[in-house]
């Protein structure tokens, strides 16, 4: 299994901003799709932003639509979120997914990509 590796996480006060990383340079490719999924204690996983990494589309949660912006390096080999107008409600555990199958996939699909990293905390004070 090749690795992601986030980086970025990190302490906020409500309404600042934070920008996650993932790193994924051991792969040859970019995989099909990439996406980023958080997890709060005591929650379910929540599938947050999802980018198609040939054309770029992009998908996001209601809850995060026109604060976070995902986007890829391809060449790099990084995926990013852009994290705005931070809420204590986006406190969690955000993880890294890449699926390499070539389908179309929700924003909830990305919780059940088959490949994640290892996560990376993120806490937002009111």
């Amino acid at each position: 299994q090749v690795p992601l590796v986030e980086s970025g996480g990190g302490s906020v006060q409500a309404g600042g901003s934070l920008r996650l990383s993932c790193a994924y340079s051991g792969y040859t490719y970019s995989p099909y799709s990439m996406g980023w999924f958080r997890q709060a204690p005591g929650k379910e996983r929540e599938g947050v932003a999802r980018i198609y990494n040939r054309d770029g589309t992009t998908v996001y949660a209601d809850s995060v639509k026109g604060r976070f912006i995902i986007s890829r390096d391809n060449a790099k080999k990084t995926l990013n979120l852009q994290m705005n107008s931070l809420k204590p409600e986006d406190t969690a555990m955000y993880y890294c997914a890449a699926d390499d199958r070539v389908m179309a996939t929700t924003i909830r699909d990305v919780t059940s990509f088959p490949y994640r990293g290892q996560g990376t905390q993120v806490v937002v004070s009111s």
